[in-house]
């Protein structure tokens, strides 16, 4: 878009024979070249065939691809960069008729019945946590930058294993144990709740550190917890 945006208006000027497009990606500018298929074609042929109008017009017209990386910092690109961002530009092909804008909306759309189906299910079971970020919003499920919840969690096998069996609520807390042996006590050892659930050992229970209490379920606090009470949920303790 940018160098259609550029050289359009360029190769329309009268008397010029020589146009220089200094970019910051060379693949972009070799898209306008290639014949095969690709999501911005039409774009692109629109482009290749204005070009080849102005190359065949004149013998001395001619036109140049400059590198330059971004990381260079050249004053022009901010310069070019600022204009753009304040101007107010009606694009030739409008984003909601684009294909990579209906692909995303696809895309969103899935996640969004993906996240909702997960929601609502029994498969994830009725124990299932539901942690919140810092700004205390429910995570929901995502494919991008490595899932919902492991990227919190880290590269420990025994963390993520342990944050596992507490998640989806398969620990050796009575809570899940009276579902299989009902006839055993369902207490806390602490004292302090009838029935030993994931929230009182996690918020309440006197067994851990009293500081170390979390006050709600977001993931990064309780990720600290598991850390620093290895033995909470472990079936060594069990």
């Amino acid at each position: 878009m940018a160098i259609h945006t550029g050289l359009i208006p360029a190769m329309e000027i009268d008397n010029i024979h020589n146009i220089t497009v200094i970019t910051n990606s060379i693949a972009a500018a070799r898209k306008i070249l290639e014949s095969k298929v690709n999501l911005l074609q039409n774009m692109i042929i629109l482009l290749a065939s204005a070009i080849e109008t102005f190359l065949s017009k004149d013998g001395r017209n001619k036109i140049h691809f400059w590198f330059c990386p971004s990381k260079v910092e050249w004053p022009r690109h901010k310069l070019v960069d600022n204009q753009v961002k304040a101007s107010i530009c009606i694009p030739i092909f409008p984003s909601k008729d684009s294909h990579l804008f209906s692909k995303k909306k696809e895309c969103n759309n899935i996640l969004g019945e993906w996240q909702m189906s997960f929601a609502n299910s029994l498969k994830k079971g009725h124990y299932f946590l539901n942690f919140e970020d810092e700004k205390q919003r429910v995570i929901k499920l995502t494919y991008a930058k490595g899932s919902s919840w492991l990227p919190f969690i880290g590269f420990t096998n025994s963390l993520c294993a342990h944050f596992t069996r507490i998640t989806t609520g398969h620990a050796p807390i009575s809570e899940y144990r009276q579902r299989f042996f009902p006839h055993l006590p369902t207490s806390c050892p602490c004292g302090k709740a009838e029935v030993q659930t994931q929230e009182h050992i996690i918020m309440e229970c006197d067994m851990h550190d009293p500081s170390m209490c979390l006050c709600n379920i977001i993931i990064n606090s309780f990720v600290h917890f598991l850390t620093d009470n290895p033995g909470a949920f472990s079936f060594d303790n069990g």
